[in-house]
Order: C-alpha cells, then sequence, then structure tokens
C-alpha cells in the first residue's frame, strides 16, 4: 500500500517536514540519524492436506465391531469438505468399505448440515491383492495373491461370488454436534443377512479445502489405482495401524497468511493491540476475521507517534500462501525507514480461523534491529468470533463463512490448543529486518 498515493503536495510537503523534525540529529555533524532497512516476511508453513484423520475400532481386543455392534467418532468440517473412511469386509480376502471419493459430504449445497442416514455413500471395494473366496467365517486368509488396481465390487465379484451392497452390511449416519463438529457413527447391520461379516478398526480422514478445491480427494486409495500407503494392511488383515501412520502423516496444518500490516512508531506502546482488552473497533477485527487490513491501517496513519505505515503487498489483496507440494511459501519486503528508538510491529490474519492473528508481542521491536525477528511474533485471538477448528470451520469468512459474533478480551493462543496443536509460530511465519 502506497502511504502518500492520494495526499496533497500541501500535505506532503507539511508531513515530511513533521517527519524530519523528529529525527533525531547527531551531536556533532547534525546530520539525522535516520538509515533505510527493509523488512521481510515469509509463510515458511510445510502445510499439509489434511485437517483431521483419526482412527475407530469396537470394543475388545483386536476391536472388531461385530453385527449389532456400532462405532462412532467425530470431527470438524468446513462447507465443501468429506469424511471419509475404510474400514474390512472381515470374512473376506481384501475387501473393505468406505465412501465413493473425495468421501460424505457433510453439508448441503446451502451451507447447512446434513444429519441422518448417509448409507447409500458407503462401498464395497476390491484392494485387488488377494484372488477373492466365497465371503464368509471360512475364507482362506490371506489366500493367493494378485496384482489388480482398486475396484468397486456391485453385487458380483471377478470370481462370481454375490454381495449384498454395502449399505445393506453398513449403516452410517450423520449428526450435528453445533459449531462445525459432527458425530458419523458406523453400525454392523450385516447379521442375519446373506453376507454376514464383522468390520476392521479403520482409519478416517477430512482433507482441507482451499479456493473450492479440496487438497487431497483420495486420502484412503483411490478407484482404478493400485493400494498404496498401508490400505493392503486394513484390507486383508484388519489392522489399521500403517494407514494410520500414513495419514497422519499428512495431517497438519495448512493457512495462508493476509496482507502485512507493518506499523513504525516511536514513544507509544504498540498501537495494533493490547492483550487482556477487547478489541477497541478500530480496525483489527476485519484483518483478524478477514485478513483486510486497510480499516486499521487508515486509522493508524492519524495515530500520534505513529510514523509509517504499510500494508504488504500492494496491492493489498494478495495472500501468502504456505508451501505446498514442495513449492515454497510466499514472501513480501518492503523498504522503511527507521531511526533510533523506533519501534516495529506487525500484524497478519491466520487465514484459516475465524478470528486469529499474528502479531508482535509487548511493544513490537526495536526497528533499528538487523536479522530474524520471529521470535518477536505470536499467535492471538481477537475474542470478536466464535472459534472453530482452523481450516475446519463453517462461519470462518475465508471458507464461505460468516463469523458468529463474540466479545471477549484478546488473548495469546495456548499450543497446544482447544482444537489441535500447532508447530512453532517460527515454523509458520518468518520475519526479518535488514
Amino acid at each position: 500500500m502506497n502511504y502518500f498515493k492520494n495526499t496533497s503536495n500541501f500535505a506532503l510537503i507539511a508531513l515530511l517536514a513533521l517527519s524530519f523534525a523528529s529525527c533525531k540529529k547527531d551531536n556533532n555533524t547534525g546530520v539525522t540519524t535516520s538509515s533505510k532497512s527493509s523488512i521481510t516476511v515469509e509463510n515458511v508453513l510445510n502445510s499439509e492436506p489434511l485437517v483431521e484423520s483419526g482412527t475407530f475400532q469396537g470394543t475388545g481386543t483386536p476391536g472388531l465391531i461385530q453385527a449389532g455392534q456400532s462405532v462412532s467418532f467425530q470431527f470438524s468440517a468446513a462447507k465443501g469438505e468429506a469424511i471419509t473412511f475404510a474400514s474390512m469386509y472381515g470374512w473376506s480376502n481384501d475387501l473393505f468399505f468406505a465412501p465413493a471419493n473425495p468421501g460424505i459430504q457433510v453439508y448441503d449445497a446451502n451451507g447447512n448440515p446434513i444429519e441422518g442416514d448417509v448409507s447409500a455413500q458407503v462401498k464395497l471395494w476390491d484392494n485387488g491383492t488377494r484372488v477373492n473366496q466365497a465371503p464368509g467365517a471360512a475364507v482362506n486368509h490371506p489366500g493367493v495373491a494378485e496384482n489388480k488396481a482398486i475396484s468397486e465390487v456391485k453385487g458380483v465379484d471377478a470370481q462370481g461370488n454375490t454381495y449384498l451392497a454395502a449399505s445393506s452390511l453398513v449403516k452410517a449416519s450423520l449428526k450435528y454436534d453445533g459449531n462445525s463438529v459432527f458425530t458419523l457413527t458406523l453400525t454392523n447391520i450385516s447379521g442375519g443377512t446373506a453376507n454376514p461379516t464383522p468390520l476392521s478398526p479403520g482409519v478416517w480422514a477430512v482433507s482441507y479445502i482451499v479456493g473450492g478445491t479440496l487438497q487431497n480427494t483420495a486420502p484412503l486409495y483411490a478407484s482404478g489405482q493400485y493400494t498404496a500407503n498401508g490400505l493392503t494392511s486394513i484390507a486383508e488383515a484388519g489392522n489399521n495401524a500403517p494407514l494410520s501412520a500414513y495419514v497422519k502423516s499428512i495431517t497438519g496444518i495448512f493457512t495462508p497468511l493476509s496482507p502485512i500490516l507493518v506499523v513504525i512508531y516511536n514513544g507509544i506502546d504498540n498501537p495494533i493491540y493490547k492483550t487482556g482488552a477487547i478489541d477497541a473497533g478500530f480496525g483489527l477485527k476485519p484483518l483478524a476475521q478477514q485478513g483486510d487490513a486497510s480499516t486499521l491501517a487508515a486509522y493508524l496513519k492519524g495515530k500520534p507517534g505513529v510514523k509509517a505505515v504499510y500494508v504488504l503487498p500492494a496491492p493489498a489483496t494478495t495472500v501468502l500462501l504456505p508451501s505446498i507440494g514442495g513449492k515454497a511459501g510466499g514472501i513480501v519486503s518492503q523498504d522503511i525507514n527507521v531511526s533510533k528508538g523506533d519501534r516495529l510491529a506487525i500484524a497478519t490474519m491466520y487465514g484459516f480461523s475465524n478470528d486469529w492473528f499474528f502479531a508482535s508481542v509487548d511493544n513490537g521491536v526495536d526497528a533499528t534491529t538487523k536479522g530474524d525477528i520471529s521470535s518477536s511474533i505470536n499467535l492471538f485471538d481477537d475474542g470478536t468470533a466464535t472459534d472453530q477448528f482452523p481450516g475446519a470451520g463453517i462461519t470462518q469468512f475465508n471458507l464461505a463463512g460468516t463469523p458468529l459474533v463474540t466479545n471477549t478480551p484478546i488473548v495469546a493462543i495456548p499450543n497446544p490448543n482447544a482444537f489441535t496443536t500447532l508447530p512453532a509460530i517460527s515454523n509458520i511465519i518468518r520475519v526479518t529486518l535488514k
């Protein structure tokens, strides 16, 4: 953002005069100590495609879900995100139950949570690693090896064995618990059918959605492709540990950083925020909820003690994305003029949150400092919106939601927090002064 873009010549001259008057002069030479510097902000987060994942199992050991038994697990999701899972058809050689990719949608087109029976979306799949035998308690585990791609079993398999529809064997029910949290209950209803079977312990996952695109549309399996990542252990033996370890390795944090507010000031406290206080209503709320720094920047430009205000990058609508698939994250730099005694503070939204923001702690840093100042940054809750799982909230602005209003004091976000465990702040945002 160009601070002087619309300033008249008269106002510009006056402002420059005031600026020069405020610079400290060397006692011997009369030369000001103002110097040129630069600030660089990077999104250094190594992002992961899955927002949440986990396991489920029945009671007892080895945790089978027998006919008539149920198992439930909770998860959070934003509009467009889906829940997927995988569980072995126990009395088979290598069959497993799972929804068709990308999974079961949990909101309708209007963003209303879906509840009730979603069993029709559960399918039966052949892992392609063992020749199928007639399903039942007498099946020979693991059986004869083969090497085929994963395929859906639709009534009859390649060996002529017949199967009921998956929805006749497994009942899946969704319940909305509020605040973007759902419970999925899986019930084994195969008892008394032509295809009775236990269900094995399983794995579930939810993918991030970014700009309307899911980051991983097939986290557990892909129809028409060969099995991978530990799925065979579930499909052949009901062992969910290898697949669980894999999905855990690609579950983590994904967030962009909003345009960066940078403030140079002298003789006053950090003008951006104050912990323990209610948001003052000068523009921090739109920054923390929507990533829009323009209102706060405009307010700060007229505040005594504030020497310069920047919003990076320009135009101030570009976000800094994290590292995706090995591609480096976003980076932006700005030249600044600083003098001895100046302080520097920044603020930027944790993009996939309701109202979290990164900001300089306490009274910022000495603006003449050189080097990495990331340790001076922390994550805060603005207290103006109800929090939800970051990256999986239906009311998060950057996930097409409308934040729910609250009015609590600004506080630092603990780590781990009520929703997730974050990496170190310096592994999300890097700030360097040169």
